[in-house]
């Protein structure tokens, strides 16, 4: 085994997630203001309307996937009932869809970044570069499940790829796992783990951010002005500019 293949399949996995979790600590720690999607609704909402729930629905999906396919043994799957054929079916049928879906909303919200002049302005050099890999991760694991998979004799990666994954979580690393995997996995797996890397510095932290707050925060108190509340009645414009009372201005 070479000394590039080690670095692929051991050293960049694992400085990649040690940059993930460290990152996000030290960006939740030093950058709470910025933890944050920077949203660019106000700017422009008929792109966005369409994109949007493309890109999050599809990318959830192939999460639920992933994480299917490449962390629960096929084992447990047989124990409940899936077989290889029914799994083969579901991964490819709802995979592909699912990218596709994925692939339309990115398209759709890069389209509207770069033609939108307020949402272009607004976007940052990391937006940039993390629409790069998130778009390459997405393009060669999309690329690798039609060629592999859709119109090919199709690949065992729940035998190579997920004990790969699986024996790295537990600090077991087998690189030999990964030397016959098609390239487009490959790509898709190296792109994939660059992305994490960066993750800690994009608006992808909103990932893991949550409303809890909200359903503990006190009520916000208003003070109405409304003609049945408030202390006078409301007057269109600004009111008349009145001489002080003389009693008022003497000293006691």
């Amino acid at each position: 085994m070479s000394i590039m293949e080690i670095l692929l399949w051991v050293v960049l996995p694992y400085i990649c997630a040690a940059v993930f979790i460290v990152g996000h600590i030290w960006r939740y720690r030093y950058d709470k203001f910025g933890w944050t999607t920077r949203s660019s609704q106000t700017y422009e909402n008929r792109l966005l309307r369409w994109g949007s729930p493309m890109f999050h629905l599809g990318i959830l999906m192939v999460i639920a996937g992933h994480v299917v396919g490449l962390l629960i043994p096929r084992e447990w799957l047989y124990f409940i009932g899936i077989s290889e054929e029914i799994y083969h079916i579901g991964a490819t049928v709802l995979g592909t869809f699912a990218a596709v879906l994925t692939l339309a909303g990115l398209a759709i919200l890069i389209f509207r970044r770069r033609t939108v002049p307020a949402v272009f302005l607004a976007t940052t050099v990391m937006d940039k570069v993390m629409f790069v890999f998130l778009g390459a991760t997405l393009l060669f694991g999309t690329a690798a499940t039609v060629v592999h998979q859709v119109f090919g004799p199709g690949f065992q990666y729940r035998e190579t790829i997920s004990p790969w994954i699986r024996e790295m979580i537990i600090l077991r690393p087998r690189p030999e796992l990964m030397l016959e995997v098609p390239l487009l996995f490959q790509l898709h797996i190296i792109t994939a783990c660059v992305l994490f890397a960066l993750w800690p510095f994009t608006r992808l932290v909103h990932v893991f951010s949550a409303p809890v707050g909200y359903l503990f925060r006190p009520y916000i108190v208003y003070r109405s002005r409304d003609d049945h509340r408030g202390s006078r009645e409301p007057k269109r414009g600004w009111g008349p500019v009145e001489a002080p009372d003389p009693a008022r201005l003497r000293r006691p």
